[in-house]
């Protein structure tokens, strides 16, 4: 039997990729981003959603695309990788797409060398690049992330106590 993946379809710029579905929480509008010092160039800042302090990436710096002004249309995907809850600013979220598992063009036999996409799935009207969002990170902005919230944390107390 054929297994159907879903995928939540998004775009940057023109060109739309896609997370598993399963590792999306859900989508909101974009939120005031708090500045979190010493956190990764990736890092635009955290929010506060629902007592819950998550950080918000700029996906386009991990695909080398040119930063946009954030505007009131862009949206944030709320998703998890095995390590944390993250953010993702995106343009527009298009939906949700599902397809068949053997139809993933796997990035290892078009490119070996690209971090950030475990594939590609071919639709009608274009292509779209699945985003593998445990290798969003690299291991350095992991850390450098982890260090950034806990003493955002020892900050906040310091503040509130």
């Amino acid at each position: 039997m054929n297994k159907l993946n879903q995928y939540l379809v998004f775009t940057l710029d023109e060109q739309r990729y896609a997370l598993y579905l399963s590792a999306v929480e859900r989508v909101v509008r974009i939120a005031e981003l708090t500045p979190l010092p010493e956190a990764p160039d990736i890092v635009l800042g955290i929010i506060n959603l629902q007592g819950r302090i998550i950080p918000v990436v700029n996906i386009r710096r991990r695909f080398n695309l040119p930063d946009r002004e954030i505007e009131v249309s862009n949206q944030m995907i709320m998703s998890h990788t095995s390590k944390r809850v993250l953010a993702l600013l995106v343009d527009v979220v298009e939906g949700i797409v599902e397809r068949p598992e053997q139809e993933v063009i796997l990035v290892e036999k078009i490119l070996p060398d690209i971090e950030y996409v475990e594939g590609v799935v071919k639709l009608e009207d274009g292509l779209i690049l699945i985003h593998d969002l445990e290798r969003f990170l690299s291991l350095e902005e992991e850390r450098k992330l982890e260090d950034a919230m806990k003493e955002g944390a020892v900050n906040q107390g310091a503040e509130n106590g």
